[in-house]
């Protein structure tokens, strides 16, 4: 469970003067449609199991009650005790981080996650910075750059290196701080507090592009996003077939771009939900069992799958320089082994922007060179 308390020492959230009479009564409209979907979805998937269960007798699994889920209320979540120096100085409440932070003409954040394993000094925080500044159009989406940080540590180092844009999310009984391996416990849950904290983002009435932190941002991937979409999830290397609209393609779920609205909290529920029904399965692999589910046709969710081309990830065994957006340290590893390749796909950018800009591009053609720390294994995504 997160735990909602302020960070700040005021304790009350101020709507912002420029959100209107209008927009409220339309966001107002959006939510009880949104009550009307899940209580449908509620009784068909509730009900149904119960049916069944009386007539086979199979245990079913039912999933949880979703009717309190839709308060319209910002999620504050506890970082330390109001006491706490550095809190009472520089944490601030999610809501103005958001305000603050966002795009003005479209609400959207740039969300990323981190904890002190990833947060050290010359780790992957680090990194993801430096791709920032190296890419093409990319230094300017800094200022929508949200750090959720999973301990202390990772948000003081945060607050040090990208001041008024870090938020400290805590859960009780859980240390998030270590480097978690792939598929045990503290990974899953931390995969699902991930979830969790996204969809309460979208029920605050923000877009989010959220980007896991092995990544680095080469050019501005917002131009490659498609327009009237609710959900858009890199697309899988291996289970990719250039028909984005396809929901037999498989999904990369380091990279996603969700627009805020009835259906994609409602779908963002279903899916925190449904974890229930897959014991031991990750995020991304749910979102595998449930992209074709009933319940998300008739919510009228749009659903599309970007090209690895253009975002692409270790797994893949080449990548075209001239066009790649973002590169996602997948299939790797070891922190240390992605920190070392993703410093020499930087490094190889950094040549070929040099040559672009010289004309001079010697007796090769540039590009990425082969990886030498990361081993491409299949069917492994972190």
């Amino acid at each position: 469970m997160i735990t909602r308390k302020m960070a700040t020492g005021s304790g009350h959230v101020k709507v912002g003067d420029r959100e209107s009479q209008t927009q409220k009564q339309r966001h107002l409209h959006q939510l009880i449609d949104v009550r009307k979907t899940v209580y449908f979805f509620t009784f068909t998937v509730f009900l149904s199991p119960l049916i069944y269960h009386s007539a086979s007798r199979i245990t079913v699994l039912p999933l949880p009650q979703l009717s309190n889920i839709f308060a319209f209320q910002p999620l504050l979540i506890a970082a330390k005790d109001n006491t706490d120096k550095l809190e009472a100085e520089d944490g601030r409440d999610l809501a103005r981080i958001l305000r603050e932070s966002s795009m003005i003409e479209n609400k959207t954040v740039i969300v990323v996650m981190m904890n002190q394993a990833w947060a050290e000094p010359n780790s992957s925080f680090d990194v993801f910075f430096e791709g920032f500044h190296a890419g093409e159009g990319t230094e300017k989406l800094l200022r929508h750059v949200v750090v959720v940080c999973l301990d202390d540590e990772a948000y003081s180092r945060c607050n040090h290196i990208h001041p008024r844009r870090c938020f400290l999310l805590k859960t009780t009984g859980v240390d998030f701080s270590g480097e978690k391996l792939y598929m045990a416990p503290d990974y899953l849950k931390m995969m699902w507090l991930r979830t969790e904290f996204l969809g309460s983002l979208l029920k605050l009435g923000y877009n989010f592009l959220f980007t896991d932190m092995d990544t680095i941002w080469l050019r501005d991937p917002f131009p490659r996003l498609l327009a009237e979409v609710d959900f858009q999830v890199a697309g899988d290397y291996y289970n990719f077939n250039g028909n984005s609209s396809d929901l037999r393609n498989g999904a990369n779920g380091g990279f996603n771009f969700v627009v805020s609205n009835c259906r994609t909290i409602a779908f963002y529920s279903y899916w925190y939900a449904s974890r229930l029904r897959f014991p031991g399965k990750n995020e991304r692999v749910v979102l595998e069992r449930i992209k074709q589910d009933n319940f998300v046709k008739e919510i009228g969710l749009t659903m599309r799958f970007l090209d690895p081309v253009y975002f692409g990830n270790f797994c893949q065994p080449g990548w075209d320089i001239s066009k790649v957006c973002l590169m996602h340290g997948t299939c790797c590893s070891g922190k240390g082994n992605k920190v070392n390749d993703l410093r020499q796909v930087l490094e190889d950018w950094r040549n070929y922007m040099l040559a672009e800009a010289s004309g001079k591009y010697g007796s090769r053609k540039l590009g990425f060179r082969r990886l030498k720390s990361c081993r491409r294994r299949r069917g492994r995504r972190h």
